[in-house]
């Protein structure tokens, strides 16, 4: 008896699909939450975030560039500072590297250099890298910061103006 009421409030011909107003706003509802979902949270982080003054891991990132010499690494991590895409870079002297390059192994004394930024600013750095630096193929590799001295990421984030 209970199945013939719902086959009758329910009965959807093969040919027309959902006659009903409301199958159509269910179905929109829930596409649009599908779709919104990462929005919607990433609001959300960044409104508790906001309130809570935590850190939202990911928000900076760490980039590393091997440099022919010091001279080189001392021009780039200055052009980056002066165009306001990192706080702060670090140059590591002397690294010893080992790498295939045109199907050998080569050996190379380079200089590395540590790059401090937001992690929103790492293709615009990445895009400058490739202009200016002497290699064919410069080593740009980034890596977001989960978590760090909550004041120290301030300072990243007050440095590097998120245009």
């Amino acid at each position: 008896m209970k199945m013939d009421w719902l086959t009758q409030r329910c009965q959807l011909p093969a040919a027309q699909g959902c006659s009903r107003p409301g199958c159509f706003t269910l179905l929109l509802v829930i596409t649009l939450s599908l779709l919104m979902y990462p929005v919607l949270k990433s609001l959300g982080l960044q409104l508790h975030s906001a309130v809570t003054g935590s850190y939202i891991s990911g928000t900076h990132s760490i980039a590393f560039i091997n440099c022919p010499n010091e001279q080189v690494a001392k021009d780039i991590a200055r052009a980056i500072m002066d165009k306001k895409l990192a706080a702060c870079v670090n140059i590591l002297p002397k690294a010893s590297s080992m790498y295939f390059w045109k199907g050998e192994i080569e050996e190379a004394t380079e200089i590395l250099l540590l790059v401090k930024t937001r992690t929103s600013k790492i293709s615009e750095l990445s895009d400058y890298i490739r202009s200016v630096h002497p290699f064919e193929i410069p080593e740009f590799i980034s890596l977001p910061i989960d978590q760090g001295n909550p004041l120290y990421l301030k300072w990243i984030e007050e440095g590097v103006p998120d245009d």
